[in-house]
């Protein structure tokens, strides 16, 4: 979220536009009617909405189908997550991912355009690791020219420590006005810079989960993941929902528009019409704009159109 885009005046969603808390645990309860069974909060950064630890307590009695408990995790900056890490993990946080660009401050002020100390990340991470978070991801954004150079130190900071690092290639989504092919340094090309210093072994395809392509260091000393997002996209296996803060639901990061779904939160409206609501948005989604961005790139054109910022629909 830039300075030069999101400066003092720029008109953030007013407090009353975004979802309450009970309106959040109707879409989960929704979505759970659907066969959900993973949550993720994000943002944004979640870890700022007050009192997020009673949701996270409703979220985790909500029944599956299957009956298995809801899986919760929580994707934050860090900054508060030291704070944070008990209260989350006693009202029911199962994991949390940690997005982290660069271990040099220099680096990932440039990336993050805040003034964050990097060792207050950091220590959020190992006081989630502390109190059971467990497991931790940390996830890199790596643009060409600007924080490559930080690959090899991130694997070295959590190489045995029982974090996963997972490098994320740089995309075009809503925020990332500057974006180009050229800024683009491919999972592949990522993974044979980790490999000049750490032996990795993949991991058996059956074994592979969510979107990263994922690697063991040779020597048994944890994990590290390659999300192919521009280069490989993965469109058709895609079964991530998203909702805005002010109940927009997205059926891709890269959409332009969401459905409107306040009109189903109301307290008389049943939580069933709202799942309906849902189904039947999402069976007639198509899309596939990662594809359809991998065929221009091929003939050297950039962005395909406009996508909602990545700030408004989470990672």
């Amino acid at each position: 979220m830039p300075r030069d885009t999101f400066g003092a005046d720029y008109p953030f969603l007013a407090s009353s536009e975004r979802l309450s808390f009970s309106q959040m645990l109707k879409l989960a309860s929704a979505f759970a009617l659907l066969g959900v069974e993973k949550i993720r909060i994000t943002g944004g950064e979640p870890l700022l909405r007050r009192g997020l630890e009673s949701l996270i307590e409703q979220l985790a009695k909500l029944p599956t189908l299957t009956g298995k408990a809801m899986e919760l995790a929580l994707t934050t900056n860090g900054s508060l997550l030291g704070a944070k890490a008990r209260s989350l993990r006693d009202a029911g946080l199962g994991r949390v991912t940690v997005s982290l660009d660069a271990v040099d401050y220099a680096v990932f002020r440039q990336m993050s355009d805040v003034d964050i100390p990097v060792s207050r990340i950091l220590q959020g991470i190992e006081t989630a690791r502390a109190v059971g978070l467990d497991p931790i991801k940390v996830n890199t954004v790596v643009e060409r020219g600007v924080n490559d150079g930080q690959i090899l130190p991130l694997v070295r900071l959590f190489k045995g420590t029982g974090v996963a690092v997972r490098f994320i290639e740089y995309m075009d989504v809503g925020g990332a006005v500057e974006w180009s092919n050229a800024k683009v340094l491919t999972a592949r090309e990522i993974r044979h810079i980790v490999e000049s210093e750490f032996p990795l072994i993949p991991v058996a395809a059956a074994a592979q989960k969510g979107t990263a392509i994922n690697y063991r260091h040779a020597d048994g000393e944890g994990d590290v993941g390659f999300i192919a997002s521009v280069s490989k996209p993965f469109c058709g296996s895609c079964s991530r929902a998203r909702v805005s803060a002010d109940g927009r639901f997205y059926s891709c990061l890269f959409a332009t528009t969401g459905m409107d779904l306040t009109r189903w939160l109301a307290d008389a409206a049943p939580v069933e019409q709202l799942a309906m609501a849902i189904r039947g948005q999402w069976i007639q989604r198509d899309d596939r704009y990662s594809e359809l961005r991998s065929a221009q790139r091929r003939k050297g054109v950039g962005r395909v159109y406009p996508t909602v910022r990545m700030s408004l629909v989470g990672g």
